[in-house]
C-alpha cells in the first residue's frame, strides 16, 4: 500500500539519493549526472519552502514531488521514483496526489519541465506539451514544456 505525507526537512538526503538515481536511471553517463548534481539536490530549506511530498511503501520512501507554487500556478519542480518502484504504479499515485494538491490550492495551471524520457508518463497523464525550455544544466539542450490544468 503507498502512503503519501508531506516531506520532513531532514528526508533532504535520502530524496536527493532518489533523485540521483532515478534520472541515472535512463543511462545518463557520469559527466551529464555531474552536472546535474546541483540542480537534484534537495535540501531542508526547499522543503520548508515548497510543498514537498513523499511516496511511502511499507515504511520506506520510494517516490516523492514538489511544486513551486506562484499564485494560481505552479511547476511541478520534481516527481522522482526509485528505481526499484518503477512500474509499480507509485508514479501514477504521486501525478493523482499533486492534481488533488493542485485543486485544493486552487491552482489552474501546473507547468513541468520533464525530462525527454519522462514526457511519455506526463502525456499519459493527461499533460499537454505546450513547448520547449532550456535546460539549467546544459547549455544548448532544450527539454520538453508540459502542462495540465487541474
Amino acid at each position: 500500500m503507498v502512503i503519501i505525507r508531506q516531506a520532513k526537512p531532514e528526508e533532504a538526503g535520502c530524496l536527493t539519493e532518489i533523485a540521483l538515481a532515478s534520472k541515472a536511471h535512463w543511462g545518463y553517463d557520469q559527466a551529464f549526472m555531474d552536472a546535474c548534481r546541483a540542480d537534484l539536490t534537495v535540501t531542508e530549506e526547499q522543503i520548508r519552502k515548497k510543498l514537498y511530498f513523499v511516496a511511502e511503501v511499507e515504511g520506506c520512501i520510494a517516490g516523492f514531488y514538489s511544486l513551486a507554487v506562484d499564485g494560481e500556478e505552479a511547476e511541478l519542480s520534481n516527481l522522482f521514483i526509485s528505481p526499484a518502484s518503477i512500474g509499480k504504479g507509485i508514479g501514477k499515485a504521486l501525478w493523482t496526489h499533486m492534481i488533488q494538491t493542485a485543486q485544493r490550492h486552487k491552482l489552474v495551471r501546473v507547468t513541468i519541465h520533464s525530462d525527454p524520457y519522462a514526457e511519455g508518463f506526463y502525456r499519459k497523464m493527461g499533460a499537454l506539451r505546450c513547448g520547449e525550455v532550456a535546460s539549467t544544466v546544459i547549455p544548448g539542450r532544450l527539454l520538453p514544456l508540459l502542462e495540465i490544468r487541474p
